[in-house]
């Protein structure tokens, strides 16, 4: 079976932007009504209902113990799945507590240049204001300021199935840009359409 990918929209209008026409869009609300074996990839943008998405907890356990992959944007307030941490504001003032380090490789990053991140139109903030904690067993990508708090990061959980989460604007909002920021947004879903073939 071909899986693809479902956005989960926060509103009725809420359009994916640079993902429309390669993955599935449908509202929070039909969650509870969807067969979840039809899609490899959940994308939650940083503007979903988490007490809503939360109540989905057991769905969402399910689908990754079935090998999916779950890409969350944002703060997490209410972990909609065991295992995470509520967001933690960063400390400290000025571009050093805002500048962004490469702490590993990660096709979604290739080619992606950390000062691109750190600054957007020349303000620096945009990409991330703290971080969510990291599991045990997770994989930093990016870190964030002098003591380089991941605010990426991928994990493959116990149980089966990969969390790949980013604690700010959603990664896909970047594809406008003029920079190599413009990468991440192809470069996600080429990632998980490639994992998808993989575990097919």
């Amino acid at each position: 079976m071909n899986k693809t990918c479902l956005f989960l929209r926060c509103q009725r209008d809420h359009n994916p932007g640079a993902l429309a026409g390669r993955v599935e869009a449908r509202h929070l609300s039909e969650l509870a009504g969807l067969d979840l074996h039809g899609y490899g990839a959940i994308l939650v943008s940083m503007l979903t209902d988490q007490i809503s998405l939360a109540e989905h907890s057991g769905q969402l356990e399910a689908f990754l113990d079935d090998g999916g992959t779950l890409v969350f944007n944002g703060h997490v307030a209410h972990p909609p799945i065991n295992g995470l941490g509520q967001f933690v504001p960063q400390q400290g003032r000025g571009i050093d507590s805002l500048t962004i380090h490469r702490l590993a490789d990660h096709p979604v990053y290739d080619g992606v240049a950390a000062q691109d991140l750190t600054f957007r139109r020349g303000v620096a903030g945009f990409y991330a204001r703290g971080h969510n904690p990291l599991p045990a067993g997770a994989q930093a990508l990016n870190g964030l300021g002098p003591d380089k708090v991941p605010v990426d990061w991928v994990w493959q959980r116990p149980g089966g199935g990969t969390v790949l989460m980013h604690c700010g604007l959603d990664l896909w909002a970047f594809a406008g840009d003029p920079t190599t920021a413009s990468r991440m947004a192809p470069q996600l879903l080429a990632w998980l359409y490639s994992d998808m073939q993989g575990n097919a």
